[in-house]
């Protein structure tokens, strides 16, 4: 194909590995695949054989009881107190470790790999079991969710504050710098107005993960409303369990769509 005196060749995607080697390939995949199926007792009649019980399950809970929401009105907020908090204290958590965390902005590449793997230590660790530890330390109660998704949410915020920063147009940097700017200076006209938007919409976003999470802590002791859903399921109280899994579901779908519409503004 041709333009002018511009003359464009078009070569098929060229196979590095060979057939032999894409079947090698394709049959590792298959092998690991099974062995991870061996390991986590996938089993189809099983599954097939639970359907009554989950059947008999569900409509137990039929109808949802009312007047049970008398007594989740309560710890739902205290579970939107707890997301709340846990978000806040995540991103302070998080602000001063991102610096260093950055590939562009960070003072040397010991610190920088220093500082990932903070993070990575940080979110590595699942919020129940956080909870767990907290719970153990300073007793039951919403404080301890509150540390457990700060921990938590501190090192997935500050991983993709970095990202966000190791994004960014280095030009204005770079400017400021040979104009014997200082480093607070460059980051608040050099990154901060980069970045801003994307950090924004990241802290809604966990704000809306947290939500969902704090429903759940309750169950380990961690306040919320997770607490009343054990609690209703112990006493077999099935329909009471309905109308807790009523009440987490519309949380969930407000602090969705609520934070769907501030991401969309901030874009």
């Amino acid at each position: 194909m041709s333009f002018g005196t511009l003359q464009l060749v078009i070569r098929p995607p060229q196979n590095r590995f060979g057939w032999w080697g894409v079947g090698a390939i394709a049959l590792a995949i298959l092998v690991f695949l099974w062995w991870a199926a061996v390991g986590s007792q996938i089993n189809a009649s099983n599954l097939w054989n639970g359907i009554p019980y989950m059947w008999d399950f569900l409509v137990r809970m039929v109808p949802p009881n009312p007047e049970f929401l008398e007594r989740l009105w309560k710890p739902a907020l205290e579970s939107l107190q707890v997301a709340v908090w846990g978000t806040l204290l995540g991103v302070v958590i998080s602000l001063p470790i991102c610096f260093f965390a950055a590939r562009n902005l960070s003072p040397s590449p010991a610190i920088f790999h220093a500082t990932r793997q903070l993070l990575n230590c940080l979110r590595g660790i699942n919020e129940i079991i956080l909870a767990l530890i907290f719970v153990a330390a300073i007793g039951l109660g919403p404080f301890a969710g509150v540390l457990a998704l700060a921990i938590h949410g501190a090192g997935m915020l500050g991983k993709f504050f970095a990202e966000a920063m190791e994004d960014i147009d280095e030009g204005p940097l770079e400017a400021f710098r040979s104009a014997g700017v200082g480093p607070f200076k460059t980051f608040f006209f050099g990154v901060l107005p980069q970045v801003l938007p994307t950090w924004l919409g990241t802290i809604f976003y966990r704000l809306e993960t947290n939500v969902r999470q704090s429903t759940v802590l309750g169950m380990v002791g961690a306040g919320g409303i997770g607490f009343e859903l054990v609690s209703s399921m112990k006493l077999f109280k099935y329909q009471d369990t309905a109308t807790c899994i009523l009440v987490i579901l519309a949380m969930v779908l407000v602090a969705d769509l609520v934070s769907s519409r501030v991401r969309a503004l901030i874009r």
